[in-house]
């Protein structure tokens, strides 16, 4: 069978394109921030200082995101038998605070100073040639972005596709780009209320308005975050073709159920409860375990651990009752 080939290719591709996404990214943030710091210096602008602190954030955050993919392929230890591969997701909630902390908290009291002490643009046409500059850079790197989650999003829908993705940096790209090309509509629309009523107030407000766009994004970002760092179940499909694989097995009476945890966006960690006929020996049974280990990790190599508990189904259910408050299978 070619399945696991194909299957282990596809989880690879998957993977090099979520990096290829964080890497023009990386590319397309450090050049708009080299141009937004020079126009910001320029100008005086509040909402570009917002555009290029929002930036030089985002470019950290891209090479955070990296730094985090290369620790969590280290292989697995005494110290750590599971692997790292969680500490991506460690590095997904740090860069979530950091827009928080940083972009919005920075944007916000740029444009609180520039509300309560307005100054005027000086040269405000560089301000248009840099946003206009800034956008193709973030339009640029958000196609890629959206590239590699457009097939989940089409299925699930994005939302959707966004609460299911195990990979946070494919839509953590997605999301600071829509943010930052937003962002940049507001800088354009600030910047010529300033110029074009003569009320430099606007520039302020504009950047206020930059800082909450970050804020709620990070607030989406670090959520999702979290709910994958203190461990998620893999998904449902996985589960079930889990379930199926171990009912097939000759001796398996029947499978009570499975318990799934995500480590990273192409590891998991499978518990299994399986009730075997009682006519079967210890070494029958053990033979059966190796069995159903086998033709699991076969059809899905993504399962890098994979417990298997003899139980019966009612044991099954009350363990599971005194652990969910259900009585759910």
């Amino acid at each position: 069978m070619k399945r696991r080939p194909a299957i282990r290719g596809a989880r690879e591709q998957a993977r090099s394109s979520t990096k290829i996404a964080v890497y023009a990214a990386l590319i397309g943030n450090i050049l708009v921030a080299v141009t937004k710091i020079g126009a910001a210096l320029w100008t005086g602008s509040s909402s570009m200082t917002s555009e290029a602190v929002h930036s030089v954030v985002d470019t950290s955050n891209e090479a955070l995101l990296l730094y985090g993919y290369r620790r969590a392929t280290r292989p697995p230890n005494k110290a750590h038998p599971l692997g790292h591969g969680r500490e991506l997701y460690f590095w997904s909630f740090i860069v979530a605070l950091l827009i928080f902390a940083l972009g919005a908290g920075v944007s916000f009291y740029q444009g609180v100073i520039h509300v309560l002490w307005p100054r005027p643009i000086e040269d405000p046409v560089v301000s248009y040639v840099v946003l206009g500059l800034s956008f193709l850079f973030e339009g640029s790197s958000w196609v890629i972005a959206w590239r590699r989650v457009r097939e989940d999003g089409s299925r699930y829908g994005y939302y959707q596709a966004f609460v299911r993705s195990k990979d946070p940096p494919a839509f953590m790209v997605l999301f600071e780009d829509s943010a930052a090309l937003i962002g940049i509509l507001v800088a354009v629309a600030a910047t010529a209320a300033a110029v074009v009523l003569e009320q430099p107030v606007w520039d302020g407000i504009g950047s206020i308005l930059i800082g909450v766009l970050l804020g709620i994004t990070s607030i989406a970002l670090a959520r999702e975050s979290k709910s994958l760092l203190i461990g998620e179940p893999a998904d449902p499909d996985l589960a079930r073709s889990i379930l199926a694989l171990a009912r097939r097995s000759p001796g398996v009476l029947r499978a009570n159920g499975l318990l799934t945890v995500q480590l990273s966006p192409t590891e998991v960690v499978a518990a299994l409860s399986i009730e075997f006929s009682d006519d079967r020996r210890a070494n029958e049974i053990e033979q059966s375990v190796v069995a159903i280990e086998h033709d699991i990790r076969r059809h899905h190599p993504e399962v890098a651990a994979i417990f298997i508990k003899p139980q019966t189904e009612a044991r099954y259910r009350r363990v599971r009752a005194d652990r969910f408050g259900d009585e759910e299978p």
